[in-house]
């Protein structure tokens, strides 16, 4: 009795209650140590470490069941140095506590302590040697744990099991299968790491196989066989493997059994489309736990279903700490982070998982000071406390207080968990800082954790974006295993490193590849103007059967958009028809920017047809109409978004300034101008600037324009002087546009076209002896004039065409073309601007100059070889001059032709030049992709869109 008041007067209250709750008394009224025991492992389970150990102090006696209970509670809850201090203090107790000490260090993944606890054992068993391979296995080194088994003095079927779980994590399915097909004898565990290897390479196929072989030699599963097989189940998707899995759960007599029916609930719930079956089929179980509870209302709150997740919830009798923990978390995850912080108030005494849940709450709301109140209220933390606030600041771009937050907890004389580390190597990524990177790489080797395979990852990431792609190489070669997210991460390294030679021979070497795969790589081509290239690996992902994914067709939408190929554009979207993403937002926006970029009508209409728009949706349409001329229409569509109650940010204004410069739209413009610090607290940048010289010097305020620029509280670049220059060519302002001209020599010298503009406005008011200046001041720089080219594509084929072009098959089919458009404009209006000659020859000899043009002769051929009415697409490598201009504008009104041409401004000569090989290559693509795709066709949008489709036709 005297020892049982000393036990409760030492006690917390909550420690005491659990101590009386759990604990046997003698017939003496004395505490029973074993009881004691059973009180410490408890308190352990529920997080409540400190508890425990006041429960384990106050014993009068300790049995090695009392310290075995108190170390494992320790390993358990991450605090393996604690358990260490109580096992060196019993001298290794006996073989079991061993064991536990073991699986303590492995599941933190300090595999060298581990190890040398195990040199250090006067005595091993064969529990012992099986805690260390599954030391070896947990932290993927799967080498060293072949190594111990075959050194096994003996081994029994949990020895084989051990080593079969580490092949079956590191996905090394075929070792897996070799090794289980010669163990002397299997048993129910064994067949289950198979299922759950096989599911988890996704090949739940197999998975499904092995299952069935394991019926057909008679075994019948028990409750861990089924969960793992109905999990290979959820990842067929299949419903009727399902319910005839069904079948043999009735016969077997689990159907009642509350494990396997929660197991059931959650391939029903995992499905989104069957919902409303897993709804049904819990409304049919008979006996329902806390985990039946929480996966229905987890699955409702993933599904959106967050007041159905609600209902639920307020049915459960019991609302144990579990649901409660899931619909904090459903709460937290639809944005009803206020709801959640009340229902976690409610909890009495909220475990160490609730914390959690409400601290990843706070984080995943972008709430981070909310998330560190919470955390520095706490009364335990556990390594997941310290990891989800540690990945909270790194995700929410407080990289350096995630690093803090390490250092306090390597000051707490804790070491970081995995998670943790893996957290701060993003830390490290995010703000480049190597060193730092290099020293917590060291941490991980000192925790042991530098061969497990999310810190490889992790390691590899962090280096390349640091750009130390000798680190990063190092560490990925060292890899024991390597997933397909190893080979990504390296992948996407050397695509950060421009290594893209090297990326794709890693590419090409991937044994297997997924999405991400396919959209690094597609991407490095495209960002790289490789535009051939990424089709070519767009034409190998359809011939493997690999489906792109939304981000890929975005790429792709952009290169077109970057090119003007409309035509391949229009395949693109009928490919993304067909998978039925092209209302998927990103793509949606892609295709208007797309086809506003290549001049098409398709923009408006698939902009009106969109369920959902976001700031990129409006920002593409504005400046899109802006590029286009259409400033009225650009700025009714800044109203719309302004009735639609999304605000503007720097981009949409940048749109809106360009929108009222090409409209000579002054008083708006200013209003817009000052809207932004205004109305909207946005802070103008340079490219605001060079929007207003633009507006002021087109509509004539040349000299307004340059004092503006005399203005600005920020230093004018490069952009802000061609406006202005750009401003002086159109009225003719030869003083402001030396001035200007010079500023832009000072900072890009070797750049032709300022030289060749500043020579233009010279011609234009005849003052010859200028000209003659400028050409000898490029002459010294080594300043050479790109020569003038015009493509089009005809069919498959690509037609190129320069100034005064000779030797064009056709060129004299194209030339009396031409003269007679000439003679038939001149007869309408068309008056030839010989201003734009840039030599000092007579008036006749000018007006043939400027009609060979290589843009002239474009247009000529096509009107000669394309049927009448189809519209005309030219691509230019340097702008288009005013006299071409105004001679295409009447040719398209002459010949009622849509002609759009694109100049210099938006693509390069090496990508024009691609745009014909592109259009071969994607025809043999997607003669391939209609075959494969027919099961797969989506008519959704075909009336909408026939031109589109009818290219596939």
């Amino acid at each position: 009795m005297a020892c049982r008041l000393l036990l409760r007067r030492r006690l917390s209250a909550p420690a005491a209650a659990a101590a009386a709750r759990l604990a046997v008394r003698h017939a003496h009224g004395e505490l029973e140590v074993s009881g004691c025991s059973a009180s410490i492992r408890e308190l352990g389970r529920l997080g409540r470490v400190g508890e425990a150990r006041e429960v384990f102090d106050a014993l009068p006696r300790r049995d090695i069941i009392a310290w075995n209970s108190m170390i494992s509670t320790y390993c358990q809850n991450g605090m393996p140095d604690a358990a260490r201090a109580l096992y060196d203090a019993i001298s290794g107790g006996n073989m079991r506590t061993g064991a536990i000490l073991l699986s303590g260090y492995g599941r933190l993944g300090r595999v060298l302590e581990a190890r040398r606890v195990f040199d250090g054992m006067l005595e091993r068993n064969t529990v012992a040697w099986n805690a260390m391979i599954s030391c070896y296995v947990q932290n993927g080194d799967i080498t060293m744990a072949r190594r111990l088994f075959d050194a096994m003095p003996s081994r029994d079927v949990s020895s084989w099991n051990s080593m079969l779980t580490g092949y079956c994590h590191s996905l090394q399915m075929v070792d897996a299968r070799n090794l289980f097909e010669k163990m002397p004898e299997r048993n129910l565990v064994s067949w289950t790491v198979m299922i759950s290897g096989y599911g988890r390479i996704e090949n739940h196929g197999k998975a499904w196989d092995i299952f069935r072989k394991m019926h057909r030699e008679g075994l019948l599963p028990d409750q861990s066989n089924f969960a793992s097989v109905l999990s290979a189940v959820k990842g067929l998707g299949n419903l009727d493997v399902l319910e005839s899995l069904r079948v043999l759960v009735l016969k077997t007599g689990f159907e009642r059994d509350v494990v396997i029916g929660t197991a059931i609930l959650n391939v029903y719930s995992r499905d989104t489309s069957a919902l409303d079956t897993a709804i049904k089929f819990f409304e049919s179980m008979i006996e329902r736990n806390e985990y039946t509870w929480s996966t229905m209302i987890a699955a409702l709150s993933h599904g959106g279903r967050i007041d159905a997740a609600i209902a639920v919830y307020e049915r459960d009798p019991v609302k144990s700490i579990a649901c409660r923990t899931a619909l904090i978390t459903g709460l937290a995850q639809c944005g009803r982070i206020d709801d959640a912080r009340i229902l976690f108030e409610q909890i009495p005494e909220p475990i160490v998982v609730s914390w959690n849940a409400m601290i990843t709450g706070y984080m995943q709301n972008g709430m981070v000071n909310e998330a560190k109140q919470l955390f520095d209220k706490m009364p335990f933390r556990n390594t997941i406390s310290w990891a989800g606030m540690i990945a909270g600041y790194a995700q929410n771009g407080r990289s350096e207080e995630a690093l803090g937050l390490l250092q306090e907890l390597h000051r707490s004389g804790m070491l970081p968990s995995l998670s943790s580390l893996t957290s701060i190597f993003f830390a490290c990524s995010n703000i480049v800082a190597l060193e730092t990177g290099i020293q917590v790489h060291s941490l991980a080797v000192k925790v042991g954790c530098q061969f497990n395979s999310f810190a490889c990852n992790a390691l590899v990431t962090m280096y390349g974006k640091c750009r130390n792609m000798e680190y990063a190489r190092q560490v990925f070669s060292r890899m024991v295993t390597k997933d397909t997210v190893s080979w990504n991460s390296f992948l996407a390294a050397l695509v950060q490193n421009d290594l893209l030679d090297e990326a794709r021979n890693t590419f090409d070497n991937m044994l297997n590849r997924d999405v991400v795969s396919w959209t690094t790589i597609i991407s490095a081509y495209a960002q790289a103007d490789q535009s051939n290239e990424a089709m070519g690996v767009f034409k190998t992902m359809f011939c493997e059967h690999e489906l792109p994914n939304s981000p890929i067709l975005t790429i792709l939408l952009g290169v077109c958009g970057s090119l003007g190929a409309s035509k391949i554009g229009q395949q693109i979207h009928t490919v993304a028809i067909k998978l039925g993403m092209d209302s998927e937002l990103i793509v949606a926006n892609a295709l208007i920017s797309m086809y506003f970029k290549c001049g098409c009508a398709d923009s408006r209409r698939i902009f009106d047809l969109m369920e959902e728009r976001d700031i990129f949706t409006w920002n593409t349409i504005i400046t899109g109409y802006a590029q286009h001329g259409l400033g009225r229409e650009a700025i009714k569509m800044y109203q719309h978004m302004e009735s639609a109650g999304v605000l503007p940010n720097e981009v949409t204004f940048v749109g809106l300034l360009n929108a009222c410069s090409h409209a000579g739209l002054v008083d708006e413009g200013w209003k817009f101008f000052k809207s932004m610090s205004q109305d909207y607290g946005l802070t103008p940048l340079p490219e605001h600037y060079a929007c207003m010289v633009d507006l002021l010097g087109r509509t004539g305020n040349v000299q307004g324009a340059e004092q503006f620029i005399y203005d600005m509280p920020i230093e004018p670049d490069t952009v802000i002087w061609s406006a202005l220059l750009g401003a002086c060519k159109i009225h003719k302002n030869a003083e402001i546009g030396k001035r200007a001209a010079e500023k832009l020599f000072k900072i890009e010298p070797s750049n032709a076209g300022n030289y060749v503009m500043l020579s233009n406005i010279y011609s234009s008011l005849g003052m010859w002896g200028e000209v003659a200046e400028v050409r000898k001041i490029m002459k010294q720089q080594g300043v050479i004039k790109e020569p003038g080219c015009s493509w089009t594509q005809i069919k498959d084929k690509m037609h190129s065409f320069v100034t005064g072009d000779k030797q064009h098959e056709q060129i004299e089919e194209i030339v009396a073309t031409l003269e007679e458009l000439y003679t038939l404009l001149k007869a309408t209006g068309y008056v030839p601007d010989t201003e734009f000659v840039l030599h000092d020859i007579d008036e006749e000899q000018k007006e043939s100059s400027l009609l060979y043009h290589s843009e002239k002769l474009a247009v000529a051929y096509c009107l000669l070889v394309t049927p009448k009415g189809m519209p005309i697409q030219i691509l230019k490598n340097l702008r288009i001059c005013g006299d071409c201009h105004t001679f295409i504008k009447f040719v398209s009104h002459v010949t009622k032709r849509q002609i759009n041409i694109r100049d210099g401004n938006r693509c390069t000569p090496c990508q024009i030049r691609a745009v014909g090989e592109l259009n071969t290559r994607l025809e043999k693509v997607m003669v391939q992709v209609n075959e494969w795709m027919k099961t797969l066709t989506n008519d959704k949008y075909v009336s909408e869109f026939p031109l589109s489709l009818k290219i596939l036709s």
